[in-house]
């Protein structure tokens, strides 16, 4: 705890060396993008140089977000949907620009964003240089002399004894200050977060977007997942009984002529229903598993674990039952991640850690594999997405080069009935 504590300080610090850059950048972003406002109407000239300056007060407002984000404080952007690359410059993007309320919240954020953020990591700073040198002030006195460093300018000293009592008296400053940093930039990003997050308006336009692109993608599943099954029965299950139909057939003419071989035909057709019925089966069980409605989504993945042929540890700490749909989605998604870890991880053992609290069920699996995965660059990861997106659920991967990888499934929902 007391490690986190002090490497959270320490990123703080760091951070604030660069929030004084950024802060002190935010001044001429503003009088830049003030000018190319003020010569919008001018042709080609102003629109261009209004698109170049909105884009760097774009960045930048992005960038902000991104640092709160890290630093726990998230903000999302609020920007409406841009047109088509080839409006940049035009009448048509200008009016996209100027319309857009969060373009005029970023403008009003950059000043007082760096009145406040400048001042915050100045303090952060100055606290810093001052106790580290309180607790350099001895070895000063020790190496170069009294001649040397006689009186301290930030830390008065007459003597050896004055160093002596300089370096506890950094060491506490230091430490209190690298508690107080953290605090101190996330009140700057609380602060940011006023005018770069999206209003109430916005956050109602994001969900709606959102939503849409959501169900669109859960129809479009839906619909594969149709073809799919089709396609399963058409050249599976019902291939094959139509195989057993026509064998019936050819045994019910040589039943009399040829009794043997109308009882080898039969048997043929037995051996092909049992394989029909075979694969029934496991259709039915990519549709909705029957182990998941009998024993739920945990008992469904513990079993599922056991047929992998990586040792896979399951710790759950689910208290009930979920709406069928929700058990489904994140029990394929699950077995996609596991299923991954089988083919490209080559891991060595695996885990999934299942949880559910304040209406969110979490969801982690988990290998000691050679890392390197990402959603981007395959279809299995990006499945899992748009198949928990369909119940607002998000995915986060953590796969470093060397392992371990990390998916983390959170998918809100609520308790359908109690374990008894």
């Amino acid at each position: 705890m007391l490690g986190n504590r002090m490497k959270a300080g320490l990123t703080a610090s760091a951070d604030s060396v660069f929030a004084i850059g950024l802060g002190m950048l935010n001044l001429p972003i503003l009088a830049v993008w003030l000018a190319g406002l003020a010569l919008c109407p001018v042709p080609v000239l102003g629109t261009d140089l209004l698109a170049v300056t909105t884009r760097v007060v774009r960045w930048r407002a992005n960038l902000e977000r991104r640092l709160g984000t890290r630093a726990g404080v998230p903000i999302r952007r609020p920007y409406h949907p841009p047109p088509d690359h080839g409006a940049l410059g035009t009448h048509r993007w200008l009016r996209w620009i100027i319309t857009d309320p969060a373009t005029w919240r970023d403008m009003a954020w950059l000043l007082p964003g760096a009145l406040i953020a400048v001042p915050l990591g100045l303090i952060i700073v100055s606290l810093v240089a001052y106790s580290l040198a309180g607790v350099g002030l001895l070895p000063l006195w020790l190496f170069l002399g009294e001649v040397w460093f006689g009186y301290g300018v930030l830390w008065p000293t007459a003597s050896h004894a004055d160093a002596w009592l300089a370096l506890p008296q950094g060491l506490v400053l230091l430490g209190v200050t690298l508690f107080v940093a953290p605090l101190l930039r996330t009140t700057a990003f609380r602060f940011a977060r006023i005018f770069l997050a999206p209003t109430a308006n916005a956050e109602l336009r994001l969900r709606v977007a959102h939503l849409t692109v959501s169900r669109a993608g859960a129809i479009d599943a839906q619909a594969a997942e149709l073809r799919r099954i089709e396609r399963d029965l058409h050249d599976g299950a019902q291939a094959r009984m139509v195989s057993v139909g026509m064998t019936i057939g050819l045994a019910e003419r040589l039943v009399l002529r040829d009794p043997v071989a109308a009882l080898k035909l039969l048997a043929e057709a037995r051996a092909s229903s049992a394989t029909a019925l075979v694969e029934l089966r496991h259709l039915v069980r990519g549709i909705h598993p029957p182990v998941l409605a009998e024993r739920g989504l945990e008992g469904a993945v513990r079993a599922l674990a056991m047929s992998l042929p990586v040792p896979t540890a399951v710790t759950s700490r689910l208290h009930g039952r979920f709406d069928a749909p929700v058990e489904s989605a994140v029990y394929f998604a699950v077995a996609e991640a596991l299923a991954n870890m089988s083919r490209h991880g080559r891991a060595g053992s695996a885990w999934v850690t299942m949880a559910y609290a304040e209406g969110l069920l979490t969801a982690e699996v988990g290998d000691d594999g050679v890392g390197g995965a990402d959603a981007a660059r395959g279809t299995g990861l990006h499945g899992i997405e748009s198949r928990l997106d369909t119940f607002d659920g998000t995915m986060a991967i953590s796969s470093p080069a060397g392992g371990p990888t990390v998916v983390t499934m959170e998918l809100p929902c609520a308790l359908s009935s109690p374990k008894i």
